[in-house]
């Protein structure tokens, strides 16, 4: 069968890639077309056009490019139809994918969505396109389960990849330690992936800890993120850098210091305490606007999915460098704050089930498919 993806990130790009080798492995006669990016291409997929020249974020970056993304879609859509899929996975990337989503739809092709719009914290007319458009989502957050089914759809929860990615990591014998231990605590510092964000956020951690003796901060560097950057960031505070292997520090560290994403998530599958925070410009109109407009208690995957607050999550004015620095503290040392977060990391990870996220998607989209050719 023939399968297009379409994925417009690195994250899309990677949890794509997986489920195109589960579906390989199940289907010997598949055959992959998308728009993503290297991992795809890697897997076996033809790649129609690489996710950066279409990956803008934030309002003007994506008014200012509107016409390069809409000839994306445009382009999107007409490969498809040339093609001629027997289904169109989307994988994330909510704004270009439920166009593309509207227009196949019509067209009579299957779409199968991977990795949910998060309607549940914002955008939630959301909803009427996907049930509108979308014949089968599958859910990497067990929590969407119970918020569609109140919106009168239905989603199948598949596990999340990112278990299986570190179960990956952790079974790889041939992996070294990153970090040599000198007997400091390793606090890992995850300051995001993109330069706003970084600029926003690394200062401030960097100074909620610069008076605390004994640790080794670590700094996990994104990806195209050139090191100069972020030595303009760190006033002259020592820390090291290391790029690539974000697993790798998370392994070796005692606690962390994370911004808001699937890092958050990431770092408590390691077993790491660690303190959520996420610095934006005018903080109080960021906090004001979350109270007014998002439409979940907690921004952290960790708290979410555990419908709890195992993890302290400091946004908006709240995210100071004294704040940062009590939070962290405690987490130091073997007190009752750090051990009440590891205890909450065990439940979590048995409200996210084991691994095998991706096989179990592939299984029900191929399932779907020969259904739906039976029928025919």
């Amino acid at each position: 069968m023939r399968y297009y993806f379409v994925a417009g990130e690195a994250s899309g790009d990677l949890h794509a890639s997986n489920l195109i080798r589960a579906i390989a492995r199940r289907d010997s006669s598949a055959q992959f077309r998308c728009f993503g990016g290297d991992m795809m291409k890697e897997a076996g997929g033809t790649l129609v056009k690489h996710y950066r020249e279409l990956a803008y974020m934030g309002f003007w970056p994506v008014v200012t490019h509107l016409g390069t993304i809409l000839g994306g879609a445009k382009l999107c859509f007409r490969d498809i139809m040339e093609w001629k899929p027997d289904a169109v996975i989307l994988v994330d990337y909510p704004g270009f994918n439920l166009s593309i989503a509207k227009k196949v739809h019509k067209q009579g092709i299957p779409v199968y969505y991977y990795i949910s719009p998060k309607i549940w914290a914002w955008k939630s007319w959301r909803i009427k396109n996907i049930r509108r458009d979308v014949d089968e989502l599958f859910s990497i957050l067990p929590f969407e389960v119970e918020y569609f089914r109140r919106h009168s759809y239905n989603i199948r929860y598949v596990g999340n990849p990112t278990v299986d990615e570190i179960e990956a990591y952790r079974s790889d014998s041939s992996r070294k330690p990153v970090l040599e231990d000198d007997g400091r605590r390793v606090v890992a510092l995850l300051a995001g992936s993109r330069r706003q964000e970084i600029s926003r956020n690394l200062p401030v951690m960097l100074e909620s800890i610069k008076d605390i003796d004994n640790i080794r901060p670590v700094l996990a560097c994104a990806p195209g993120i050139e090191s100069e950057f972020y030595d303009s960031l760190t006033g002259g505070i020592e820390i090291e850098k290391i790029y690539g292997n974000t697993f790798g520090v998370l392994e070796s560290a005692y606690a962390a210091l994370v911004t808001s994403g699937t890092a958050t998530l990431e770092t408590a599958l390691f077993d790491v305490p660690q303190v959520v925070c996420y610095r934006v410009p005018a903080g109080w109109a960021a906090s004001l606007f979350k109270k007014m407009f998002i439409k979940v208690r907690f921004v952290s995957l960790v708290n979410l999915i555990s419908f709890s607050e195992v993890v302290p999550e400091l946004l908006g004015s709240d995210m100071n460098a004294v704040n940062v620095h009590d939070h962290l503290v405690p987490l130091l040392s073997d007190t009752t704050e750090r051990r009440m977060q590891l205890d909450g990391y065990i439940q979590m990870k048995g409200i996210l089930g084991p691994a095998g996220a991706p096989d179990r998607a592939a299984e029900k989209i191929i399932e779907l498919l020969k259904v739906k050719t039976y029928q025919a």
